[in-house]
Formats: structure tokens, sequence, C-alpha cells
């Protein structure tokens, strides 16, 4: 198969550029694999090439680059297809509106993988006729703006699949979206096994990780600490994750931690990458947040042999953490309880020996193959029912839905007809 993502900007630092690497890597072991960068700011990838796929992008927005001055006005004025909702909609213009239609409407591909709503959106509206059209959602429907919600109800009835990494999202899909024949998986994101030896769970550190944001909740973790600190004093908790250059989200922690007398105990560790020399480290993994699209720190710890104690918010940990056999769930906000649960693993060497152990092999069930696996074999049924293998009827009324009028409408009919011509074939 030729495979072919699309991506924001494959030469940033996220977790979607991570996912996304380590998925077109591992297939590209067995199929011809490209990912297309509709941005690109520096001269290599700052994640590194991912072996074995070709890349290619868009956009070129270094000053330096013969034909930038010539492409500026264009980029000035602001996009018309990729949807406002979509929170990197400021980024996006009317020269990559023309970039992305003339890549995807000259495409030849098997399968097509857009990795952020807008993406999806111009994926469903402007590719050409043929490839299998496949929408990614790295966060959660919820997390997106009413408006973008909207748009992609619209639009999003023309792709052939949409996946998510968690299956209580793509419960939220088929409930919350009317996509009739839209086929919604659930595959999880991906995470390698670590290079070095796991956690031997006997240091007295505590280790969590994630950006500095309000949503990780990081003062439950410091308050519940401080429970711990009262009553296990050889204990010590370290935080690793940049806020903004601000510091903005770091002071009210700073603060935090010196109201409860915990300078000598919590250490704000400030990013590392990769966390996989920093987690074997501890003994346990915490994880505060009030909500997670997924939990890849949750994933990264277990297989690097670290028992996690996790909020039970919505989405992620529950479809990692077995409660009570490799981690911990903890209701929601619940500081005493979050102590509590830190406490029963702190106490009981043998207990958090055995969690420590079963954690990391319940979470080789997130090795790449398996995972990229699950991909191939949703691709592979895509293309035997043929790009847009729903009925005509499902697709008639994707175009009478969408809002997008005439435009819309023939790119769905082109759909309609390749879907034909792939069931005669086949």
């Amino acid at each position: 198969m030729h495979i072919s993502f699309l991506l924001h900007n494959a030469y940033g630092i996220g977790g979607t550029i991570r996912t996304t690497f380590t998925l077109a890597s591992t297939l590209a072991e067995q199929h011809d694999v490209e990912i297309v960068s509709v941005f690109r700011h520096r001269e290599t990838p700052a994640l590194g090439a991912p072996a074995g796929v070709r890349m290619s992008h868009l956009v070129d927005l270094r000053r330096s680059t013969p034909g930038f001055e010539g492409d500026e006005a264009a980029h000035a004025r602001p996009a018309s297809v990729f949807p406002r909702g979509d929170t990197r909609y400021r980024q996006y213009s009317r020269l990559t509106d023309s970039r992305l239609a003339a890549h995807l409407g000259a495409l030849e591909a098997d399968v097509v993988v857009g990795t952020r709503p807008g993406l999806n959106v111009h994926i469903s509206r402007q590719a050409r006729r043929g490839p299998v059209r496949v929408g990614q959602e790295h966060l959660t429907l919820e997390s997106h703006s009413y408006r973008l919600r909207r748009e992609m109800g619209h639009r999003y009835a023309l792709l052939d699949a949409v996946t998510t990494v968690t299956e209580a999202d793509a419960r939220d899909y088929r409930s919350g979206m009317r996509l009739p024949g839209v086929r919604v998986e659930a595959i999880p994101n991906s995470v390698p096994e670590p290079s070095g030896p796991p956690a031997d769970c006997d240091a007295r550190w505590i280790v969590a990780a994630g950006r500095l944001h309000r949503v990780k909740r990081y003062d439950v973790l410091i308050r519940a600490f401080a429970e711990i600190a009262a009553a296990r004093p050889e204990w010590r908790l370290r935080i690793y994750g940049a806020g903004d250059a601000s510091g903005n989200e770091q002071r009210p922690l700073r603060a935090l931690v010196e109201e409860l007398g915990l300078r000598e105990r919590v250490r704000l560790m400030g990013s590392a990458d990769p966390m996989e020399k920093e987690w074997p480290k501890g003994s346990i993994a915490a994880v505060t947040s009030e909500r997670e699209a997924f939990g890849m720190t949750i994933v990264e710890a277990m297989r690097c042999g670290v028992p996690v104690v996790a909020t039970d918010c919505p989405h992620g940990p529950a479809e990692i953490i077995r409660d009570g056999e490799d981690g911990r769930l903890v209701p929601l906000g619940d500081t005493g309880a979050f102590a509590k649960a830190l406490l029963g693993l702190i106490d009981d060497d043998g207990l958090r020996h055995r969690m420590g152990h079963a954690a990391r092999v319940s979470a080789a069930r997130f090795d790449p193959a398996p995972i990229a696996e699950q991909h191939e074999r949703l691709f592979r049924e895509l293309l035997a029912r043929g790009s847009g293998g729903r009925s005509q009827s499902a697709l008639r009324n994707a175009v009478h839905r969408s809002r997008g009028g005439v435009l819309d409408g023939v790119y769905a009919l082109r759909h309609m007809a390749s879907s034909a011509v792939r069931r005669g074939r086949g």
C-alpha cells in the first residue's frame, strides 16, 4: 500500500508528531509511506526523520527560502477551506488552501490520513477520487468548540473512516455525530519499548510528567504529596514538564510548594526528552489530570515498569490501567483518595514490585507493531470495500447535509463514482 500522512508541521515537537512518526516508520517496514507536512520552519525534523519514510512539505516558512517573498501576499489572506474553529486556523491562509488543494488533487496513494480536524476537512473536500480517506482524532470530540464540531459534522460525512485513540471517544463520535457509512474505529497510540532497563521500584521517588497546564492539576498532586511527606519523609516528588515562555504556569506551583513547606521535597524539573530515561528513576508514576485525550505518559511509565496512580478522568486512563492489577485509578479531584492510593504503594514493597512488573507486561499491547497492524487491517478493509464504499443514498444524504454547496457535491459524486469503479474491480 501507498499510505500518505498529512501533518500540520512535522518539524516541530508534539504528541501528534511523535505518534505519527512512530506509526509511519512501523508501517514503512511493509508499505510505501510518506509524510507531507503543511509547514516547514527548520532544516530537519526536531524529533528526527522517521526511518524509511519519505518526507515533503507544502509551505516553507523560512524567510531565506527562495520564492517565499512571492508567497507572502497569499499567506497574509485568511484561509477559506481550513475551518475557523480549528485552533490552528490563524496559521492557515489562501496559500495553504491552494497548496493543499493542488497536493490532494494530484495525490496518487491508496490511503490518505489526516491528523487534525482542519486537515481532515481539507481531505474530505479536496482529495482526488480514489484514495481511502481517513481522519484521525488525536484529542477528543468534546474538546473541540461547537463551531468546529458543526463543521466536522458537515464535512466528515465524506470521509471513509475516523479513528480515535480511545473507545470512549469513539462512542462519542458514534452517538454525537451523524456520519452514515463512516467507519469509526478506536486505535490507541503506540509507545516503543524503552531502550534501557526497567525501574526496580526501590527508589523513593514519585514521578509525574506533562506540560504545566491547569488541566494536569499538579496542584492536586502537590497537596496529595504533602500528606505523603508528613507520613513518609524519605519520599520525594519530581514533576517534569514546561509551561510557556512567561513561566505563568510554573509560578503558582512553586508558590504552593513553598506554602506547604516542600521546597526540599518537590522538584520542578523542566522538560525532558525522552522521558524513558527518567521514568525508571522513580518507583511510582502519578497522573492527576482532570481530562486526558489518551494518556501517553501513563503508557510510557508502564512500559518502563513503573506502576501508575491516575485519576479516573474521562477517556484514557481507564482504558489503559487495570485498577488494582497494574496501577490504581482514583476518583477525579479527590486529593485524599489520591494520597491514600500513593501511600498504599509506598508502604507495600511487594505490591509495588508486582504492579510494576504487571504494568510492563500489560503495556506491551501498545507496542508499535500491534498498533500498526490495527491501522493496516482498517486500511485493507476500507480498500476492499472501495473508497467511499457506502451506499449511494448515504452519500447523497452527505451531499445534502453538507453546507459546502456545489463544490462539495462534486467531490461527493466523484467519491461515489470511485466507489462504483472499485466495487466493479473487486
